[in-house]
């Protein structure tokens, strides 16, 4: 950048002339703005399409702003069944994840191999969209609830495990070694001397893991996995915006409440 844009020159007290060095945020700004056209593109944006049916989404918006009461306790179970598959495979993948971060962790099992293969598995499983993964479990278990709690243990696990396994890697083992010197097996002495100080993070993490699926699943009825999503792919399918509004409302005031509730629990962790 000096080559084009003369850098200032700053007299210091002792006489001394020093030249500024110059921000790159021109070019990085310049890149970004040709990254930016180059990408409305390829994608085909199109301004005047957008401005002709911008009609479309204010008729759909005041619909779903305007809910339909009367339709609120055919959505309640729906409502039920989604938390229901949140909290049972949010919790049970937290839960199985703990051992399997154990292994993949370098400094709580001195074997490479073993290492790579699960923090592999973690990465697999963290790459697997979870829409992708309950499509695939509708075809092992059927339609409904049971797809769906699969397709969110199984994030769940990668999730949690991931950053567990990275959380127990950065842990003092002044406890656990000393621990093992008394005779303590590695598994009883992780229990005892790595788990109390994992434990805040665990849980916390398993907390705001939970808000999340409570959010992904009522997306996974989409593919027949049970839950919210079924009766927003209906209804959308149906053009009746009114109830999808009753629907998000009922979900907006669901994921509210469950993070409320999180957050609390998070603070007294801390």
């Amino acid at each position: 950048m000096n080559k084009f844009f003369r850098a200032k020159s700053i007299t210091l007290s002792n006489g001394k002339v020093v030249e500024e060095k110059k921000s790159d945020a021109l070019l990085i700004s310049l890149l970004l703005l040709v990254f930016l056209i180059i990408a409305l593109r390829v994608t085909g944006y199109d301004s005047s399409l957008l401005a002709k049916n911008s009609r479309n989404l204010t008729v759909i918006l005041k619909d779903i702003f305007n809910p339909d009461w009367d339709y609120m306790p055919k959505v309640i179970g729906p409502t039920i069944d989604t938390i229901k598959m949140s909290l049972f495979g949010s919790f049970l993948g937290a839960l199985l994840a703990l051992p399997a971060a154990f292994l993949a962790a370098s400094n709580m099992v001195n074997n490479r191999f073993i290492n790579w293969l699960f923090k592999l598995i973690f990465t697999i499983l963290r790459t697997l969209p979870t829409l992708v993964i309950a499509l695939i479990a509708t075809y092992v278990f059927g339609l409904g609830t049971l797809a769906g709690t699969f397709a969110i243990f199984i994030f769940s696990f990668a999730y949690v495990g991931k950053l567990m396994y990275e959380e127990i890697e950065t842990q003092d083992l002044g406890a656990y070694e000393a621990m093992i010197s008394l005779g303590y097996t590695k598994a009883m002495a992780f229990f005892k001397g790595i788990i109390p100080s994992i434990m805040p993070t665990y849980l916390s993490t398993t907390l705001f893991n939970f808000e999340g699926n409570v959010r992904y699943a009522s997306i996974l009825g989409y593919v027949g996995a049970g839950g919210l999503g079924l009766l927003i792919n209906e209804n959308i399918g149906w053009r009746d915006y009114n109830r999808v509004g009753t629907i998000l409302f009922a979900l907006v005031i669901t994921v509210f409440i469950i993070e409320l509730i999180s957050r609390t629990i998070r603070k007294k962790l801390s």
